[in-house]
């Protein structure tokens, strides 16, 4: 019996149940031979009668020589022999078995094949017509019979007893082949939920355990590619978080030392300020970014005028970049574009792509907030005239961290954090986003597209199954 918490082996449960059909195939073989194989058996020995009767029938002299000497003519089986004369009459130990009928049928040319009873015992009856006229009947006890289905019956024992033997052996070897590459998988699986990585696991077997195999391969590549971005993004928040944290220290020690005074104060103060509001302007995205990942995050659905909303967007920003030197500009329908969408999450969304973009757009240069109808929904566009991205940037434009780590010191980042949110928002907006590397503008171009109504009912949790894509 298997102990409690303990499954049983593959291997010993395929050879068990080979076993058991095989078994049970043996029994209802045996069981379908033990019924026919008496009736082979009598089939035979009339067949062996009939031809004896034949022989005996073209040779009448002989069979007068055996009735005249009232002798067996098969010795110890038990054949007798009667004669049918063509006048009618009977002759020999085996009379009492030819009876009326069988005589008649003798009589008029018809072989004759049944049983019968003689001194006591049941005999088989076979009986065939004389050239000369009359006929020839041999009979056999019935016990004959018996004998050679018994002997039949024992030669089955050997090769059922083969087959069932046989069915083990090869439940066996399909266990091995099954289970072997199966607890390969298995070893595989827990070496990499103890963070080994690097494994192979041979895709071999059926073509289940190979795909098996071949599921645990790509588990590997991406666990490992997971975690290298899980390195690189907390490299990048460490490097993020160190930076504002060393100008913080750096000037609250030479304040505490006296070593900034007088009007040199003001000015360190501003650049605490500025340092401290990059600290909380990194940690507001992170916190944002983990509520978007939470299950339980609600979306205040309702009746939004998209062109209306793309309005006030334009008149905040269009004096931000004034400020920058950038050239903004808005395109939108000017009539009311209505979706049933969450408004703060949609201005949040492109608040975050504008300033994005704002970040990598020159002086002189273009900045496009344009709002479009799609569908029964809309299409927000960002496109500007900054350096754009490669199609290895736009492969990776919203993974955590990834263009930052990859333009650090090359062109103005920000918290690598803000395209991610960028993403989920509009995947909990039930939305699509995509990247251009270079648009109309030389630079990237992030498009929006939302729906006329999100998945969820007004007020449910958002769904998680949002469409965005890269």
């Amino acid at each position: 019996m298997t102990p409690p918490g303990r499954r049983p082996a593959l291997a010993g449960s395929v050879v068990l149940l080979t076993t058991a059909v095989a078994a049970l195939a043996v029994l209802v073989t045996a069981l379908f031979a033990w019924r026919t194989v008496r009736t082979t058996a009598e089939s035979q020995e009339r067949d062996q009668l009939s031809r004896q009767a034949e022989v005996m029938a073209r040779t009448p002299a002989l069979a007068s020589l055996m009735l005249d000497r009232q002798q067996r003519i098969a010795g110890p089986n038990g054949t007798q022999l009667a004669l049918v004369a063509a006048t009618g009459g009977v002759q020999g130990p085996a009379a009492p078995a030819v009876g009326t009928d069988r005589r008649a049928a003798l009589l008029a040319g018809r072989k004759v094949s049944g049983t019968g009873v003689l001194d006591g015992q049941e005999v088989l009856v076979e009986g065939v017509p004389a050239r000369t006229g009359g006929g020839l009947v041999l009979t056999r006890p019935t016990s004959s019979v018996d004998e050679a289905a018994d002997r039949m019956r024992g030669a089955l024992v050997l090769p059922l007893g083969l087959g069932l033997s046989g069915a083990a052996l090869a439940g066996a070897l399909l266990a091995r082949r099954l289970a072997r590459p199966l607890a390969s998988a298995a070893r595989t699986a827990h070496r990499l939920s103890e963070g080994e990585r690097g494994l192979r696991v041979a895709a071999e077997g059926p073509a289940e355990v190979a795909e098996l195999a071949a599921a645990l391969n790509s588990l590997d590549a991406a666990l490992a590619l997971s975690e290298r971005r899980q390195r690189d993004f907390l490299m990048s928040v460490s490097h993020e978080i160190r930076t504002p944290l060393t100008t913080v220290r750096g000037y609250a020690e030479a304040l505490a030392d006296e070593v900034i005074t007088g009007e040199e104060v003001p000015e360190a103060g501003r650049i605490l300020g500025d340092e401290i509001e990059r600290l909380e302007r990194f940690t507001g995205d992170l916190l944002a970014l983990a509520r978007l990942e939470a299950d339980d995050f609600r979306l205040d659905t309702d009746e939004v005028d998209l062109d209306a909303l793309a309005a006030r967007a334009a008149a905040a920003w269009s004096a931000r970049c004034a400020r920058h030197g950038v050239a903004f500009r808005a395109e939108r329908p000017g009539q009311p574009l209505p979706v049933t969408t969450d408004g703060f999450r949609v201005r949040q969304l492109v608040d975050g792509l504008l300033e994005n973009a704002l970040r990598v757009t020159p002086a002189g240069g273009p900045l496009v907030l344009a709002l479009h109808p799609d569908g029964a929904g809309a299409r927000w566009e960002v496109r500007d005239g900054g350096p754009g991205l490669t199609d290895e940037d736009v492969a990776v434009a919203f993974e955590r961290g990834a263009l930052t780590a990859r333009y650090r010191g090359v062109r103005a980042v920000g918290s690598g954090l803000g395209l991610a949110l960028a993403h989920r928002l509009a995947t909990r907006l039930d939305g699509t986003i995509e990247v251009l590397g270079h648009g109309p503008e030389g630079g990237a171009c992030f498009t929006v597209r939302l729906p006329a109504r999100p998945g969820p009912a007004p007020g449910a949790p958002a769904a998680t199954t949002g469409r965005a894509s890269s």
